[in-house]
């Protein structure tokens, strides 16, 4: 492990707070150092308060924030003369402990203090780092690890053994230093938790957790605890089923009581995890019992009779939960994650963000107990340990902060033609309102469109059956499912009269706007059966109800795609797919419609530019992003008892009136 410190960047930081920020960030951006939001950092500094007296402050990293991106308004400003006198008490609840850091803060809007706040004001320096490091976790979570960690650093660090975080820990540490002489330490381990430096010098207290990780990396290698590179690439990512993909995604959001997201890892290391003596190492617990909240304790082990699987870890857990509740109340019992027996792993989310954190924290937990299996063992927590974290109040109340979740939270939509237009204002409100997003185009530049874990940019040909087949495996394995097809993907061929209409202009039309339309509906319908409350929306056009001279290769089309989705309705309906369709005209905010042509059609008509854009019985104008909203409406709440419709969206056109 090598020191990122940059002592050129680190002088533009003039004040003790800017600097605990630059460092701060400089431990969040290594993964085996923190994970999604883990570890808390903090300074002593001093403010001067409303009537010009000057207060001894603590800014620790606010509840909430990632050291990763942390700014300075996500430490928490508190006083430590309060927090010293608050680790002098006998007992303290976490409640009252959360209620009386926050009194104690100067800044009321700042982020709550950390659960740790008080561990850092203990500790007798300016600078204080707490890291989740792999490393030194992973040699905690072995047989025998206390011991190995005293021969790693000898009477260097301060070992503590494992105990909740919290008022607690302050209180045993608080008791264990009365006698200690703070300036022979380095650091402290707190078994099966992390890693604790200090110093005056915010560079010294960042390096020091760098050189305690190197020694911890290096003991690891010097006792070939360390992955076999050889043979963990020659593990091939297996083929899994797409569909029983699907079925479990439905089944596992059955039990949750929401439609949820399945991302597959079939990471080299992943396959390799879950090759090995899965059952036993799988099945002890996570790597430091922060990680429970997002993972729960263990997988669900998952072979060809997944529902029995599912049914048993269900009951497994609640069989947890009544050995060692007190008055708890029982959580959702479903699982967080899987082991697809001798395949991959599946991560289970409210969305994409969150199935990808469980995701991350698996990769490390994987690699950190295939170290410690060649250390001597693996050896988690006990079950009654996880479970007070777990069910730990302040931990429940950080996940109750998401607030309400979107309409389309943990659906999982494909959009055709999204590059541009139409298809792309659908594609982001789509997203906006929480789903997770597949944009299939012909137009290559898709696949780097689009900057979010949740918005994918596939190229298809959608007059080919291999590439929508292959854009349906993209969708499955990083999301789980399908749950609604817009079918928007079209184009305008030539004006042409019916006897100077081309054989290609014709071919071309119904390959597009039709035949494309046909083959994805072929090709998600068996998805869309497994999806939650699935729907396709078919966006048509005025001229099928409204036919025009010169577009027969358009109009015929069109009618024949909108007669397709009315037997789609008819065929998915006893799956419960909803099939609508939306007839689109006049949608002038499109790359189609320029300047120059919007003007030429106006003059065409002796009309202005906005009389020809609200030429309709409203005298409104129709943009992408109302066709969107009718989209939504329709894969939504809106319509969830309405099938085989077809709506205009055009202003009123006297013409189909």
């Amino acid at each position: 492990m090598k020191s990122l410190y940059n002592n050129k960047e680190a002088k533009k930081y003039k004040t003790d707070l800017d600097l605990r920020v630059y460092t701060s960030r400089l431990l969040g951006q290594d993964s085996s150092l923190v994970l999604h939001g883990g570890g808390n950092t903090s300074v002593k500094s001093t403010a001067i308060n409303l009537f010009g007296e000057v207060e001894d402050i603590l800014y620790v990293k606010g509840s909430g924030w990632d050291l990763a991106t942390i700014e300075a308004e996500g430490f928490a400003p508190v006083k430590m003369d309060m927090l010293l006198k608050m680790a002098e008490l006998k007992e303290l609840s976490d409640e009252d402990m959360v209620k009386n850091q926050r009194l104690a803060m100067t800044n009321p809007s700042a982020p709550n203090p950390s659960v740790e706040a008080i561990l850092h004001a203990l500790i007798p320096f300016k600078f204080v780092d707490h890291t989740h490091t792999d490393a030194v976790v992973t040699i905690t979570n072995t047989e025998g690890g206390e011991q190995k960690i005293k021969e790693i650093y000898g009477d260097k660090v301060l070992v503590i053994p494992y105990i909740m975080p919290g008022f607690v820990l302050a209180k045993l540490i608080y008791d264990m230093t009365r006698d200690v002489d703070w300036n022979e330490l380095e650091g402290m381990v707190l078994m099966n938790h992390g890693l604790f430096t200090f110093n005056d010098d915010a560079k010294k207290s960042y390096e020091k957790t760098i050189e305690l990780v190197d020694k911890a990396e290096k003991y690891l290698l010097d006792n070939k605890a360390v992955l076999d590179t050889g043979a963990t690439t020659s593990v091939v990512a297996p083929d899994v089923d797409l569909i029983k993909l699907a079925k479990i995604r439905k089944e596992v959001s059955i039990l949750k009581g929401y439609a949820t997201i399945s991302i597959l890892n079939d990471s080299v290391l992943a396959c390799g995890f879950a090759n090995e003596n899965v059952q036993k190492i799988a099945t002890q617990g996570p790597l430091t019992p922060d990680h429970v909240i997002r993972t729960k304790r263990v997988p669900v082990m998952l072979g060809s009779k997944y529902k029995k699987d599912l049914k048993k870890y269900i009951k497994e857990y609640k069989k947890y939960f009544k050995e060692n509740k007190t008055d708890e109340i029982l959580l959702n019992p479903a699982p967080n994650f899987a082991i697809l027996k001798n395949k991959a792993t599946l991560s289970f989310g409210k969305n994409v963000k969150e199935a990808n954190i469980i995701k991350d924290i698996n990769e490390h937990t994987f690699e950190a107990i295939l170290k410690a299996e060649k250390l001597g063992g693996y050896k988690a927590l006990s079950a009654k340990n996880i479970f007070e974290v777990e069910y730990w109040s302040l931990e429940q109340a950080k996940l109750k902060k998401g607030g309400v979740s979107p309409e389309f939270s943990g659906k999982i939509a494909i959009v055709t033609g999204g590059a541009s237009g139409i298809g792309l204002a659908i594609a982001k409100m789509l997203n906006s309102r929480g789903c997770a997003v597949v944009v299939l185009d012909i137009n290559s530049e898709v696949e780097n469109m689009f900057d979010k874990v949740d918005m994918i940019g596939v190229q298809c040909d959608l007059t080919s059956s291999d590439d929508i087949q292959k854009a349906l495996e993209t969708t499955v394995k990083n999301f789980g499912g399908i749950d609604i097809v817009v079918s928007n993907a079209g184009i305008f061929t030539p004006s042409e009269n019916l006897e100077d209409l081309s054989d290609e202009n014709w071919q071309k039309s119904m390959n597009i706007n039709l035949t494309a339309h046909q083959k994805l509906i072929k090709y998600t319908a068996p998805f869309l059966k497994l999806g939650i409350e699935s729907a396709i929306v078919m966006v048509a056009s005025k001229n099928f109800p409204a036919p025009g001279k010169g577009a027969a290769a358009y109009s015929v089309a069109k009618a024949g795609q909108t007669q397709l989705a009315r037997i789609a309705a008819l065929e998915l309906g006893e799956a419960g797919v909803r099939v609508n369709t939306l007839h689109p005209h006049a949608v002038f905010d499109t790359a189609i419609w320029s300047d120059e042509v919007l003007k030429n059609r106006a003059k065409a008509y002796n009309m202005s530019v906005e009389e020809y854009k609200t030429n309709n019985v409203l005298k409104t104008e129709i943009k992408s992003t109302d066709v969107a909203e009718l989209v939504c409406a329709m894969a939504g709440k809106p319509f969830a008892k309405t099938t085989g419709s077809q709506v205009a969206i055009d202003g009123g056109s006297d013409r189909i009136i």
